[in-house]
């Protein structure tokens, strides 16, 4: 039987074997998590629509919540505690934004309760999941809490813009104080169903010191692999052109969004579901709607991977009621099937001197470049290179044009794969080439084979 450590940080656990973040019992931290939502969102239905104006965005509200209860709150069964809420008409701009309605947001986290998930990072912090499969709520450090409040106007003035993105979309900010601690919340959009079992877990940064899983974390039933790994393991994941283009697209604009806020540090929370091994095999039972009262598909606009890089729009049911639950159709390099559920996590680090402190300091051991600390525009451009060339690839397609119904050839040149029927280019030609017969171009790969 373990005691609660001295910090009181998240994964150490009290002499009953309960976890306790800050000396706090998770039991009491959910309870009073549901408790201050609720009444915080109760509250702001009383409060009219409107523009989000600037000061917005600095307001932080305050209700105590004695365990007796008071005119304003209900009894319970935990200690005192006061529960803050920051900018709380912007948060609500923006989870009607992402079509959150105040009683969906309210059913998500307080109808049931939530769930705890095993700690996957070595950050300390503690992570619970809504019952039904919406909502991540992940406590956060002062430094990062502070980080976000200042961020949130030019972040959300970004997100409101392009809601197509794989950066985390944050949907409210807390705080809980009681017992003379401070622990500060974050709800966020969910990046991993439970629903689908997911065969391979990655953290990815692009670097390469010390980025390889612990044995500790090799040991469990499920790991989170890093970056060393992913290379041992995988020789890429593979995607049509569309569809990598699009991802491509996505990831180069989110990293020049971090960049230009001085964000570092963060990493692509990858997982793999094998199709070929498990058409059927599903996630632990009981779950994302086994209440029968929700659908078992997301509910949130732009909440699964496929809808982060290709949404129009459109209602998310149009993107996740079939079998991939919103995952992105890939293969790898056997032709296995897979589905690929992503995000980008870990965005609450910006480059301030403690960073540029611990940079200077293992450029000095190590290879400056391969560490994961580094200034924001060399660590966007080394993540982007790592996912462009060794994660993700284009598969080589059968044909140059959409209305191509004959199949392609490839040169034994330059192994590309051309069309005879739309435009198209070979290695030696100066100008796009239409290819009216058949050969015609035999005949040209022929005259560039003669020039090797």
């Amino acid at each position: 039987m373990s005691t609660t450590t001295e910090n009181g940080v998240g994964g150490s656990r009290n002499t009953s074997g309960e976890k306790t973040y800050k000396k706090t019992t998770s039991s009491a931290l959910k309870g009073a998590i549901q408790l201050g939502i609720g009444y915080t969102v109760g509250n702001l239905t009383s409060k009219p629509d409107r523009d989000v104006l600037m000061q917005d965005f600095y307001v932080v509200e305050s209700v105590f919540l004695p365990s007796e209860g008071s005119n304003l709150t209900p009894a319970h069964h935990y200690p005192d505690f006061r529960f803050k809420t920051y900018a709380p008409l912007a948060f609500r701009y923006f989870r009607e934004l992402f079509g959150i309605k105040p009683d969906d947001y309210l059913y998500s986290i307080c109808n049931e309760p939530l769930i705890e998930l095993s700690n996957p990072g070595a950050s300390g912090s503690l992570f619970y999941l809504t019952s039904d499969d919406e909502f991540i709520i992940k406590t956060v450090q002062h430094k990062e809490a502070e980080f976000l409040q200042k961020l949130l106007p030019g972040y959300y003035m970004n997100l409101n813009q392009n809601p197509r993105t794989l950066l985390p979309k944050f949907y409210g900010l807390y705080c809980i104080q009681s017992g003379g601690v401070n622990i500060r919340l974050v709800v966020m959009n969910n990046v991993l169903p439970r629903s689908v079992k997911m065969h391979y877990k990655y953290d990815l940064k692009g670097s390469t010191y010390k980025r390889r899983a612990s044995r500790k974390e090799r040991e469990k039933a499920c790991p989170v692999y890093k970056d060393l790994d992913f290379q041992d393991m995988h020789e890429g994941l593979y995607f049509d052109a569309d569809t990598y283009n699009a991802l491509m697209k996505t990831l180069q604009r989110d990293c020049r969004v971090l960049e230009s806020f001085k964000i570092m540090d963060y990493s692509l929370l990858l997982a793999v579901h094998v199709l070929d091994q498990s058409p059927k095999e599903v996630g632990e039972p009981g779950q994302a709607g086994g209440d029968g009262k929700r659908p078992v598909a997301q509910r949130v606009l732009y909440s699964t991977a496929m809808e982060s890089i290709q949404g129009d729009g459109k209602a998310a049911e149009a993107h996740t009621t079939d079998d991939t639950m919103g995952g992105i159709p890939a293969k790898s390099h056997k032709e296995e099937k897979l589905l690929i559920f992503l995000g980008i996590i870990d965005i609450l680090q910006s480059y301030r001197f403690i960073k540029k402190l611990e940079h200077s300091w293992k450029a000095l051991v190590y290879d400056g470049d391969s560490v994961s600390v580094h200034r924001p525009g060399f660590y966007a451009n080394r993540f982007l290179k790592f996912m462009s060339t060794s994660v993700f690839r284009k598969t080589q397609s059968k044909s140059a044009g959409s209305d191509c119904v004959l199949p392609g050839y490839q040169c034994s040149v330059c192994v590309e794969q051309v069309c005879y029927v739309e435009h198209t280019h070979c290695c030696q030609s100066v100008q796009r080439v239409k290819f009216k017969t058949l050969p015609q171009l035999f005949s040209l790969c022929f005259q560039i084979t003669l020039t090797y």
